[in-house]
């Protein structure tokens, strides 16, 4: 099967089952990490208008403005958290004490390194596995250490920073419109 049809079948059983896509990344990857939450947070290629009934409940003129949503969390964002974590406990725990707030059991975490190597990103996928998440890893050709971490691993061909960003850009895509195309049939 193809690696990104597998990530895109398990973050669709993990909507499915009411969990939420945990992203995180590091300088241009916190950037698809924000970029990628965009996509799914609201519309991405289509317009996933509101129920008719849900638009009633809102009962304001905006409610004709809003889009069906699926849960995807940029922990990349949250800087407060992420500043206070560096702080008080130590910079490379900075997604894995995330995790340790957001997730759950049928979770998804995607971790995203061009290098395969990030420690911060090594140990939120490892505290993601033992909390019970399901993990996706994003890396460049050699995966570096995040192979033996991911339940499913989208790799670049590339070896250099720039050229691997481009290909994830393609696959983070992909990715979201197989996501999309799933829950928002037109």
């Amino acid at each position: 099967m193809n690696q990104v049809q597998h990530a895109a079948d398990m973050i669709i059983h993990c909507f499915e089952n009411g969990g939420k896509l945990l992203l995180c990344g590091n300088g241009g990857s916190a950037a698809d990490c924000a970029h990628i939450a965009g996509e799914l947070c609201k519309g991405f290629l289509k317009k996933r208008q509101l129920p008719a009934g849900l638009k009633e409940k809102i009962g304001e003129p905006f409610a004709n403005t809003l889009q069906q949503a699926l849960p995807a969390i940029d922990l990349t964002a949250q800087s407060a958290l992420m500043t206070a974590v560096i702080n008080d406990i130590d910079g490379d725990s900075v997604f894995a004490q995330q995790v340790m707030a957001f997730g759950k059991p049928g979770d998804v975490l995607l971790g995203i390194s061009t290098s395969g190597n990030a420690e911060n990103i090594r140990r939120a996928l490892l505290t993601a596995r033992a909390l019970g998440l399901q993990t996706i890893g994003m890396t460049g050709k050699t995966g570096g250490k995040m192979p033996p971490l991911c339940d499913a691993l989208l790799l670049s061909a590339e070896t250099e920073t720039y050229k691997i960003q481009e290909e994830h850009i393609k696959m983070y895509h992909e990715l979201c419109i197989l996501i999309e195309q799933h829950f928002f049939q037109e």
